[in-house]
């Protein structure tokens, strides 16, 4: 019945183009922003499959509803069907952790335990409280299961049931004699000299708490925490050690609020955010728990190769250079990860300057650190399965018992490594340039699965390679994107896919890698995208590059009308490392119809992945280190230049837009380039980079208190003196991300300058994704309007 449904709308999309014309006719603002969900339909998501292998299931909007629902398809009758919510209730979740003969798979539903059988599926509930147990794993006999609960470790005994609780973890201190050898003391044995009755009874209560001592003695030590906060508490495969991370949350670190106006009550009400950069920061340390000697200890990281480098910046501030002195750096140590067998334990370490990863095999006996691989980056540490954050630990996995794999930037683009912890051997499994986007290893342990964008670097294809490295097998084919679900059983694979004007639709095909099939062809599931939308065509822009002034190729997207109008307008994507000049849909929905919109008018739009856009390398990813608003800008100021050359693109009348750091490249454009752009709407932007977050900015600015040659370099409301041109600067009043506080200082100096030729629309209750229509509309339509007049 959905084949014919399917067939019914490829039908329709070949009807003629005067029919097409008259079903959404001639694109507007207000066409365009409506909610998408309602008239150009919601993308499949969260794709998971059946333990049997035989369904895909899936979150779906197909009939307009206020929010998705579960739906299945059933390989055998190749239906789709909305799961009832009982059946949902019933359904396992989603975990990967199995054990060592793949035989049970453990997961965490609604805050309890499960386990299910990989033979017959059947499903064993584990616990059923009120409090919330997570984390499940399988000791290295595979006879309990371990799992948190609060702050414990516990186990479950899978025979007998038994309920055993590892670890005793309180808050505070342990209560001691305030006064041991004082008056109190005195006191105390003085009565007990005095009166015989005193001395037999206390004897007595004596030898009784000796009994019950003795027969509580199984039970785990009491560790006392103070007032930090506990994380990743984890016992070793053979239960001998517990390791676990404890945090000191600075109190002098002081939070940001942001007030909302337009609430229920009918006053304001203050919204507690986050910090800004350089705040002080949390304190962490690293903790094991022997439980065969009964003792807690610190993990001691002043040992650990090149934790007193000093990072280059601080060259330019000779005080600060001259008082380093061997300064010990904070890291964050993340793991352990054991070997099935449990006899090699391996850590992520990662300093909080992000300048520093270090891969260290770790001894929980002797708890020393030895160093197997350390990645060193004067800018910051990230990229495709690395992390860009000190609480991140990357891919990382064991091949085999001394064998580990892992993704590091080494050769400037991340590639996939194995290492032997215990001969120190590291052998490159991948190499070009290209990135390695995602690592999958099979249940086997004898394949790699691989999304890489060695194509193209606007294209993700899936591959197969043998677990030692060598020539990989291309498996998708189609130009676009693929994101791939393996079955459980690895036999076949959900696939959503996209092209750059179609949106993301699910798939299924055969995994070539197990059934060696040559003509396996992915089967399109879903049709989701209404009639409505299908009938207007959608551009596929060309992706093309353009020389920057340093000779890079700068990748992007040109939408070219088919009469120019002179005029042209530059959309900067918005998230600093995200990319959009892609050949798949992108995330920017709106803008992209926006600017089919505009080149239906017949202006030329350029979308560019300027520097630090992600998916080229190291060296693209860290193009902004202290500088944003540099390269960045640059690219963007180069591809203005380049649609003058080859568009013939009137000098006088090209416009840029974006959001968030979009709206900070927008700022940075009309303020220290005027010449160059005759118009900008600056969307929710960043003016002033010591007001941002901590993790994101200090991995490229550093800190404001320690680099304030970045941030006065980087920061627009220093520049605001140069706007020559027309501005627009949109900003919902309840972001928590890029607060409103942002746009206000920046139109307090605009005022104190003199300035006139800008305005500020405010959104009262949008936070910093704009939710409601009617928000996206106004914000647009005056963005239409600018270009219009201004141009």
């Amino acid at each position: 019945m959905f084949h014919v449904f399917r067939i019914a709308c490829l039908a329709l999309c070949l009807l003629s183009k005067s029919s097409i014309a008259q079903t959404l006719g001639v694109l507007t603002v207000e066409k365009i922003m409506r909610d998408p969900k309602k008239w150009i339909g919601t993308s499949p998501t969260e794709i998971a499959w059946s333990e049997d292998s035989k369904t895909i299931y899936f979150n779906w909007n197909p009939n307009k509803n206020a929010g998705d629902s579960l739906y299945g398809y059933d390989l055998s009758s190749k239906k789709i069907n909305k799961i009832a919510p009982a059946e949902r209730r019933t359904l396992p979740a989603k975990s990967n952790v199995f054990d060592k003969q793949k035989a049970q798979r453990l997961y965490e539903k609604n805050g309890d335990i499960f386990l299910i059988s990989t033979a017959d599926f059947k499903v064993r509930q584990l616990t059923n409280t009120v409090e919330r147990e997570s984390n499940p794993v399988f000791s290295g006999d595979n006879e309990k299961v371990i799992f948190t609960q609060g702050m414990n470790l516990f186990s479950i005994t899978l025979e007998s049931g038994l309920l055993s609780q590892l670890t005793d973890f309180k808050t505070g201190t342990k209560k001691a004699d305030p006064n041991p050898d004082g008056q109190e003391k005195f006191l105390k044995d003085d009565q007990l000299a005095m009166f015989e009755v005193l001395k037999e009874r206390k004897a007595k209560k004596d030898a009784g708490k000796k009994i019950t001592d003795a027969e509580r003695a199984s039970y785990p030590k009491e560790i006392y925490i103070g007032e930090k906060s506990l994380t990743n508490q984890e016992i070793s495969p053979d239960g001998r050690y517990i390791t676990y991370r404890l945090t000191q949350t600075n109190k002098a670190a002081k939070s940001t609020i942001v007030p909302n106006y337009v609430t229920e009550s009918g006053f304001t009400e203050d919204i507690s955010a986050r910090t800004k950069v350089g705040a002080p920061t949390s304190d962490s340390e690293f903790w094991v728990y022997n439980v065969k000697r009964d003792t807690t200890l610190r993990v001691s990281v002043k040992d650990i190769p090149g934790i007193t480098d000093k990072p280059d910046y601080v060259k330019d501030y000779p005080k600060l250079d001259s008082a380093w002195k061997n300064k010990q750096r904070d890291v964050i140590i993340n793991g352990p990860f054991w070997s099935e067998n449990g006899e090699n334990a391996v850590v992520i370490v990662r300093s909080t300057d992000a300048k520093d990863r270090w891969i260290m095999a770790f001894n929980p006996e002797t708890l020393t650190l030895k160093l197997l691989d350390r990645q060193r980056d004067e800018a910051w540490i990230g990229g495709p399965g690395i992390g860009g954050y000190p609480m991140s630990s990357g891919e990382i996995g064991f091949i085999d018992e001394n064998t580990i794999y892992f993704q590091s930037e080494e050769t400037g683009y991340s590639h996939l490594y194995s290492l032997d912890v215990t001969s120190g051997k590291k052998t490159a499994l991948t190499s070009g340039k290209f990135e390695v986007q995602h690592v999958n290893l099979s249940k086997d342990k004898k394949t790699f699965y691989l999304i890489t964008n060695e194509v193209h670097p606007g294209e993700q294809h899936f591959y197969s390679m043998p677990v030692a490295g060598g020539q990989r097998v291309r498996i998708t084919h189609q130009t676009g994107a693929h994101e791939v679900t393996l079955s459980p059983d690895e036999t076949k694979l959900a696939i959503r896919y996209s092209q750059s004007n179609v949106p993301w639709e699910l798939f299924v095909m055969e995994n070539p890698a197990v059934s060696h099939a040559k003509t396996a062809k992915p089967e399109q599931i879903t049709q989701s995208v209404t009639q409505e939308f299908l009938s207007y065509p959608w551009r596929k822009a060309k992706v093309v590059t353009i020389k920057a002034t340093d000779g890079q190729d700068i990748y992007a997207r040109v939408y070219e009308p088919r009469k120019s109008n002179g005029k042209a307008v530059i959309f900067v994507h918005g998230a600093g490392y995200l990319q959009n000049a892609h050949k798949w849909w992108s995330q920017y929905f709106r803008e992209y119809m926006f600017n089919n919109m505009l080149v239906d008018q017949g202006y030329t739009v350029l979308d560019l992945d300027y520097r630090a856009s992600s998916g080229y390398g190291r060296d693209w990813r860290t193009g902004i280190y202290r500088f944003m608003g540099g390269k960045d800008l640059t690219d963007n100021v180069d591809g203005a230049k380049w649609l003058i050359k080859n568009y013939g693109i009137n000098p006088k009348k090209i416009g840029i837009y974006g959001g968030s750091y979009g709206g900070f490249i927008t700022l940075m454009g009309l303020f220290t380039a005027p010449d160059v752009f005759a118009a900008g709407a600056a969307l929710r932007p960043v003016t002033d980079w010591a007001a941002y977050n901590h993790p994101y900015t200090a991995n490229i600015l550093n800190e404001p208190q320690s680099d304030s040659l970045a941030y006065r370099k980087s920061s627009p409301i220093y520049y605001a003196a140069g706007l020559k041109n027309n501005l627009l600067i949109c900003h919902g009043m309840v972001d928590v991300n890029v607060h409103y506080q942002d746009v206000v200082r920046l139109s307090q100096r605009l005022i104190e300058l003199g300035k006139n030729n800008w305005e500020l629309a405010s959104y009262p209750m949008e936070d910093h994704a704009f939710v409601e229509a009617s928000s996206w509309t106004d914000e647009y339509k005056r963005i239409w309007k600018l270009f219009e007049e201004k141009l």
